[in-house]
């Protein structure tokens, strides 16, 4: 699929394209491909020169390969971009930026919502773009605020996460759902945190290659003074992960620890009955006058009765069985 955007008015609109002529008829500021055709490749190379990356081109992440100018000027950009799904967990989505002819070019596999956030604002907001750089730090920018918003929910997930780990009762299944969120919330975290980095790279890229204006340029300041903020965030979340974590797996072993403590009362409350058990089975009639007494087998089964239950009353007045 391929969105044409043009800038009437100071605002940033989109030109509906179904063939050739009808790109060929516009001057777009921002061309977005969104999983291109070799038809809609061939056409933004026969009219503009610019030859789209492949897929496989685009999630090259050698350093050298993210950001490079091509022989006929063309400066080149790979830039990740967080995605998150409803029905699945998050990914990150690499995009080609092709800067050319004072126009911007993008090529990834997958409609971003940074994107489609930018075309509604940009379509809100009049003279906030005037050009394609304009577009590019805009895309930036709002990648940021995706990504604190996602943060924001990261965190709001930890709490409720905290609230069942905190809770008086917690049973093993609890455990095991909290442990299945924080793992989900730590990997989203990570993604954030690396997103932020490639981001913060490209941003530096610009301002190093004086291709920003003087406007642009502070713009571009705040964007790294943004990344700057949600880097200090990303650590405290990190930190509340492994506290939550630690918490869980504490509480994983006081509740495995109750049933040893159970297995091992029990053993040490049947030592006696055992005992006396053992000694009235080895049968010397001379050195046991029980053996001829009327009720010397209920004797005997009352002193092990009695010998087991004596070590579970006194561990229960020391409140060893709680």
């Amino acid at each position: 699929m391929i969105n044409v955007f043009v800038l009437q008015n100071g605002r940033l609109n989109q030109v509906p394209i179904d063939s050739r002529e009808d790109l060929e008829n516009v001057e777009p500021v921002w061309v977005d491909l969104t999983d291109p055709n070799e038809d809609e490749r061939a056409w933004v190379k026969t009219i503009y020169g610019v030859i789209l990356p492949g897929e496989d081109e685009v999630k090259d992440i050698e350093a050298s390969a993210r950001y490079y100018e091509a022989e006929n000027g063309d400066l080149h950009l790979r830039t990740d971009f967080l995605l998150e799904e409803d029905d699945g967990p998050s990914r990150v989505v690499t995009v080609a930026f092709i800067l050319a002819r004072k126009m911007l070019f993008s090529v990834h596999t997958d409609d971003l919502p940074v994107f489609r956030l930018v075309r509604m604002r940009a379509r809100s907001r009049p003279g906030s773009i005037e050009d394609y750089m304009d577009v590019l730090l805009d895309l930036y920018a709002t990648d940021a605020e995706y990504s604190a918003d996602a943060l924001e929910g990261i965190y709001q997930n930890l709490e409720e996460v905290s609230g069942r780990v905190l809770q008086e009762e917690f049973t093993d299944q609890d455990a095991a759902a909290a442990l299945n969120s924080i793992a989900h919330e730590e990997d989203l975290n990570g993604r954030i945190r690396r997103n932020m980095m490639d981001t913060r790279r490209a941003v530096s890229f610009l301002m190093r290659g004086r291709l920003l204006n003087a406007e642009q340029f502070e713009e571009a300041r705040q964007i790294l003074r943004d990344i700057e903020s949600l880097d200090g965030h990303t650590s405290f979340l990190f930190d509340k992960i492994n506290f939550l974590m630690d918490a869980t797996v504490g509480f994983i072993n006081i509740n495995q620890n109750k049933i040893i403590k159970i297995f091992s009362v029990a053993s040490v409350a049947f030592l006696p009955p055992t005992l006396i058990a053992s000694i009235y089975g080895m049968n010397f009639k001379r050195w046991f006058p029980e053996l001829d007494w009327a009720l010397g087998y209920p004797f005997a089964l009352a002193l092990m009765l009695t010998s087991a239950i004596a070590p579970f009353w006194y561990f229960r007045r020391r409140g060893w069985l709680k």
